[in-house]
């Protein structure tokens, strides 16, 4: 092992992406083994590869006592996608969790065992401090209220998307009333939020353009909207929701790129470079753009590198494709500030599950920063100096968070 290695292994990680359940909902229904094992981004790989939806739903029926009937139904499909971002990630948590070396049927009743063995208090801190060796989580759940743990172990999003995507909060029918409405969230939530977080580019495009109070304001009285109009009123909301982001001093985070799931991507909505024009109209905002716009990472690298407040985030992208997040953090190395990276989030809903995109997350940085030393385009010295940036000092500053 190089010291590069021992440092990436060793050092714990900020985990500036999840989607986790709660303490109450792990303990009333954490997944058994195949659940664990399948999460729901393997489950599009396997329907891609050729599963049925049925075999899909059989698989994750926890009621189901036949996990060797349930594997079976999607074992081709698991062998052919057993190499991808999604299959490593499956064969980690198979091996570093379940101490599975092959994922095989007869291996799986020992395994639900172990799986049983999680339904505790406190085992899904656990998990993610001390098995993942992550410092803290941020967590996105869907919702305005955040909850953070006393620790700070566990921090919460402020999820704006709703907004965004144009859908107007009951009862406002004047700009003033939903300004109103917008900064009353705010103040109640902000305090305890680690930042603000959109992923409406699951429903309308990430273009971005300003809007005026007269626009918007014949539109607050509608109770249907046309695409176009819902478009302009998420934009006008948006802007209303970063004005007070930076008035509290959050960081926005925006999805971009790929999307979860499967048959339904109209790739043209997905490109970071569709928000230059949001990033120019708030300089004093901090914009965290997430999952290196997969597959335009190099529009994003670019947006890094022209813009001061634009931070880029690995987050989900190690699980979507390793070896273009390699590249992409090879490419950003030597085009862009080394403050402006930020490492890792796992995107996902169960613990386990994050546990091993963030051993996936190390194998590959190792790799990237790896390579960087055998060609002598760093000092092993300089890597590590790199890795702790992107580790964790990145996010601090980023988050005002202690360092």
């Amino acid at each position: 092992m190089t010291d590069l290695s021992a440092f990436i292994a060793a050092t714990p990680l900020a985990d500036t992406h999840e989607h986790l359940h709660s303490e109450e909902k792990f303990l009333a229904e954490s997944p058994d083994v195949l659940q664990d094992l399948f999460d729901h981004y393997t489950q599009a790989d396997l329907r891609v590869a050729g599963a049925t939806p049925e075999a899909l739903k059989k698989l994750t029926d926890a009621s189901d006592p036949d996990l060797a009937g349930r594997f079976l139904g999607v074992r081709a499909a698991w062998e052919a996608i057993q190499h991808t971002g999604y299959g490593q990630a499956v064969r980690l948590t198979a091996k570093r969790v379940y101490g599975l070396d092959e994922l095989v049927p007869e291996a799986l009743p020992a395994a639900q065992k172990i799986a049983e063995s999680f339904r505790r208090p406190g085992e899904r801190l656990r998990l993610l401090r001390d098995i993942a060796n992550l410092s803290y989580v941020q967590i996105d759940d869907f919702r305005w209220e955040c909850t953070p743990s006393d620790d700070g172990f566990f921090q919460y999003d402020i999820s704006v998307v709703g907004l965004v995507q144009g859908n107007v909060p009951e009862g406002c029918t004047t700009p003033d009333a939903v300004r109103e409405h917008i900064g009353a969230r705010f103040a109640q939530w902000a305090p305890k939020a680690i930042a603000i977080k959109s992923q409406h580019a699951y429903n309308r495009t990430l273009l971005w353009q300003a809007r005026t109070d007269s626009e918007i304001a014949p539109l607050l009285g509608k109770t249907e909207h046309t695409e176009s109009e819902k478009l302009a009123l998420g934009d006008w909301m948006f802007s209303r929701c970063i004005e007070e982001a930076t008035r509290h001093e959050l960081p926005i985070k925006i999805h971009t790129g790929y999307y979860a799931g499967h048959s339904y991507m109209p790739i043209e909505r997905v490109p970071s470079g569709l928000l230059t024009g949001l990033l120019r109209a708030y300089p004093a905002a901090r914009f965290v753009l997430m999952h290196t716009s997969y597959p335009y990472g190099h529009e994003q690298i670019a947006l890094a590198k022209h813009f001061p407040n634009v931070f880029l985030d690995l987050c989900w992208a190690w699980s979507i494709d390793p070896y273009a997040t390699r590249d992409f953090v090879r490419h950003a190395i030597h085009a862009v500030p080394a403050n402006k990276l930020f490492a890792f989030g796992g995107d996902s809903f169960w613990p386990n599950v994050a546990v091993s995109y963030a051993f996936q997350a190390r194998t590959w940085l190792t790799r990237a920063l790896q390579a960087e030393v055998d060609e002598a385009l760093l000092t092993e010295k300089q890597a590590i100096a790199v890795a702790g940036r992107w580790m964790g000092g990145n996010q601090a500053a980023c988050f005002n968070l202690p360092q």
